[in-house]
Parts: C-alpha cells; structure tokens; sequence
C-alpha cells in the first residue's frame, strides 16, 4: 500500500482525471448508482496498483488501462448476477432527468447505442470521445496502432448502424 506521504500526488493526479474517471462510468453503466460504486471501485484498483505504476508511461494512459480494466471486470460480474427488481412504472418519476437540453435525445440514442456494443468495442468509443490518438489507444489497450484504426472502423460503422436501425 502506498503510504500517507504518497497520497498527496496520488490524489491531485485522480482529482485532475476525475472527469475521465466520470465518463468511464457512464460509458458502463446505466444506473446512477451503479456509476458510483463503479467509480469507487476504479479509484480503490488504482490505489493498490498505485505503487507499481511507472513513471516512464504517462499517468493518464496507466488510469485508462487500470480503470478500463475494473470497468470490464465489473461489468461481467455485473452480468453474472441476477439485476435486482427495479420499481413498476406506478411509481412517479421524482428526479429530473440528468441530461436534458436540445441534444439529450441525441445523446440519449447515443448512449443507447453504445450500450449495445460489446465491452471492448465501449473501450473504443470512450477513447475515441475522449480524443486520444492512436498511438495512445494503442498503448492503453496493449495493440498495435494498426489494430486500432482497423477496430476503430469497424466500431463506427457498427454505431452507424446501431443508429439508423429501429431499436
């Protein structure tokens, strides 16, 4: 475990990448709570890996591996438990939705499209939005640059089609 003494960056470095963290989240989970207890559990692994991280590769590209990681771990385990019954539609909706504007249907689409894809193919996407290169899609994931545009194309026109077609 890494001591009090290191906390100090550790923190400021997963402050600073909070947002990242956030829209991982999002990328694999629904539910409000779900994105929660995911997040903590991201920022728990990367707290016991903390003290093997390196500093040679850039912390951003080692947070993406490691909270990519969880995040697909958590979802399959998430998958093999029975989901626990939600509310029947009786019950009145009391919160506001979160995204609301002119683009929440859009981005409502969006997010259900992207929901239908596989777990890897969200890793693609997330990265994507996040506008990372190449060259760092391909360190986080551990591919080649050249695997990356081929998987890339592949996922976007999925998506593509995801989008146009009846869901």
């Amino acid at each position: 475990m890494p001591t009090s003494t290191s906390a100090e960056p550790f923190v400021s470095q997963v402050n600073a990448h909070q947002p990242m963290l956030l829209r991982i989240c999002r990328m694999y989970c629904a539910d409000a709570d779900d994105r929660q207890d995911l997040y903590q559990e991201i920022v728990l692994q990367l707290w016991r890996a903390y003290p093997h991280y390196e500093a040679r590769a850039k912390f951003s590209t080692w947070l993406y591996r490691v909270a990519l990681n969880v995040a697909i771990s958590n979802l399959r385990q998430r998958t093999r438990r029975p989901a626990p019954e939600r509310f029947g539609d009786t019950i009145p909706d009391i919160a506001p939705p979160p995204d609301t504007g002119p683009d929440a249907d859009d981005l409502g689409q969006l997010y259900q499209a992207i929901e239908r894809l596989s777990d890897v193919e969200k890793a693609f996407v997330l990265l994507y939005l996040e506008e990372r290169t190449y060259e760092e899609m391909a360190d986080i994931l551990g591919i080649t640059q050249n695997h990356v545009r081929v998987k890339m194309h592949r996922v976007q026109d999925k998506l593509r089609q995801l989008l146009t077609q009846p869901a």
